[in-house]
């Protein structure tokens, strides 16, 4: 599936993932390939990124994300919102 990580300032991230994590208001949630789709707020935490192939960032946004290794990134947000329709997820985030 296709993710966009947007903030007032910047975009954060585009590309291919296999699965995503993130702090829902209700709780943390995960979406899969071909997820149904969902809008949701988001609030203060970890969206943690996995890819199939590693993970390519500009310099001036990699600083915004912590390496866990080749494949899984994170990034800290303070709130947000994100939809995901049609194996595309679109995050903006505070």
């Amino acid at each position: 599936m296709i993710l966009e990580i947007v903030s007032p300032e910047a975009k954060l991230f585009s590309g291919e993932v296999t699965s995503i994590s993130v702090p829902g208001v209700d709780g943390r949630f995960q979406m899969l390939n071909n997820h149904a789709p969902i809008v949701s707020l988001l609030q203060k935490g970890t969206v943690n990124i996995t890819t199939a192939h590693g993970f390519e960032l500009n310099e001036e946004t990699a600083k915004s994300f912590t390496k866990i290794n080749d494949n899984n990134y994170t990034l800290e947000i303070a709130s947000g919102t994100l939809e995901l329709k049609d194996n595309k997820v679109i995050i903006l985030a505070d």
